[in-house]
């Protein structure tokens, strides 16, 4: 599903990675941990292809994503890949259903097809009488369950999480790593997850370290 090989990247005179090569099969669930500052963040935006390597080459299901240019990358990246963040990144202006809506819009799926497939996520993810509450009038893990949706509304293969637990309490986070699981279980979805929380890591398939900008054990 992903293959990064030889990636660097540095900010100024500040080498953040160092050379990371990386493979991640159709249906893993992959945690990247490690100390801050150690590239994790970094790799996670360059493998999703919201940051650029100074350096090496990306495939994402047999794609190389460097060939693409800013057009095509994004039309990729919205048909292909799904992002959870730590700060949810909802519209504050939109309830629920309109923000799980928004790239599916953005891909060209008509309203009433958008707003079916939404439902159906919102409803699978337990909050069927959340649809017209807006991210003020819901909780933390009820908006990171709508962010959750918004990433699936597409149909994604491949799915990046950055410390997608790290703001939720620790009821609510267990709750989110299960979901990571039955998502994979039922649709067959990758996931890459950057996460400092040991049981997030624990449950996944295999528990990738960084140190210094570069992978140094996988486990």
């Amino acid at each position: 599903m992903l293959k990064a090989q030889s990636i660097h990247k540095s900010y100024e005179k500040l080498e953040i990675l160092k050379g990371v090569d990386l493979e991640v099969k159709k249906g893993e669930i992959v945690a990247i941990v490690g100390a801050s500052g150690a590239g994790k963040s970094t790799l996670l935006n360059i493998l999703g292809t919201l940051d650029k390597p100074d350096s090496g080459k990306i495939w994402i299901n047999g794609i190389e994503t460097g060939t693409l240019s800013s057009s095509q990358l994004s039309a990729f990246r919205n048909h292909k890949i799904g992002f959870i963040f730590q700060f949810h990144h909802l519209l504050a202006e939109f309830n629920a259903l309109e923000n799980v809506c928004i790239p599916a819009f953005i891909a060209g799926t008509s309203k009433t097809v958008a707003e079916k497939k939404a439902t159906e996520l919102l409803e699978k993810l337990g909050l069927a009488d959340r649809l017209y509450h807006k991210p003020g009038q819901l909780s933390g893990g009820e908006q990171q369950r709508v962010a959750v949706a918004r990433a699936l509304v597409n149909s994604p293969a491949l799915i990046f999480a950055d410390e997608p637990s790290g703001n939720l309490d620790s009821a609510n986070a267990l709750e989110l790593h299960q979901l990571f699981l039955k998502l994979r279980n039922d649709f067959n979805q990758t996931f890459i997850i950057v996460t400092h929380n040991e049981d997030l890591a624990t449950l996944s398939d295999r528990r990738v370290t960084m140190k210094d900008g570069l992978i140094v054990q996988h486990t």
